[in-house]
């Protein structure tokens, strides 16, 4: 694939280049990656309780936050490869696969991918990334503020997030269609 700018000058000076290398970059990832690790298949619920989440992407979210929740539903609408996998931090999944302070706490969603865990700002871009175009741009755009700036930003709206977009009595429900990628 091949990149032609207009104005290489201006494309440097306002951090264009960058993100177009960083764009670049992921979709030649993308496409030497084999069909079976870009799209996870809907599987039976006895399957997914023997799913090794090794190689998974797995989204765990506060399942009675309105905030969590609408991040999940905007993932799942723009996730068109299906990549994200979604758990509850109340659920038996969050508490096989997860430290302790992560499901007591509440505090963060968190990623995790190939085994390896993300939590807070990191946890959000990352997801990003693996969105649409404009949605990748906007996290390597975040990625660009300094993480601990990043998380303090973060930290700030997880206390006020029951207040602004209240709290559920119980964990979100799958819909039938949504069933295939939600964990217990």
């Amino acid at each position: 694939m091949i990149a032609i700018s207009l104005c290489p000058a201006y494309d440097e000076l306002s951090g264009f280049s960058i993100i177009r290398q960083l764009y670049l970059y992921e979709i030649s990832k993308l496409m030497s990656a084999p069909a079976e690790e870009k799209i996870l298949t809907a599987q039976s619920d006895s399957q997914k309780a023997d799913r090794d989440l090794s190689r998974a992407q797995v989204v765990f979210f506060d399942g009675v936050c309105g905030m969590c929740n609408q991040f999940v539903d905007f993932v799942m609408k723009h996730d068109h490869d299906r990549v994200f996998l979604f758990a509850p931090l109340q659920g038996e999944t969050a508490k096989q696969h997860l430290d302790k302070a992560d499901t007591e706490d509440l505090k963060s969603i968190v990623l995790m991918i190939d085994g390896q865990s993300f939590r807070h700002s990191a946890a959000v871009v990352r997801v990003l990334w693996s969105l649409p175009f404009l949605w990748k741009v906007a996290g390597y755009t975040l990625w660009l503020i300094p993480g601990p700036l990043r998380d303090v930003g973060y930290r700030l709206i997880a206390k006020v997030r029951y207040r602004l977009f209240g709290k559920k009595q119980a964990c979100r429900l799958p819909t039938p269609e949504e069933r295939a990628r939600f964990l217990l």
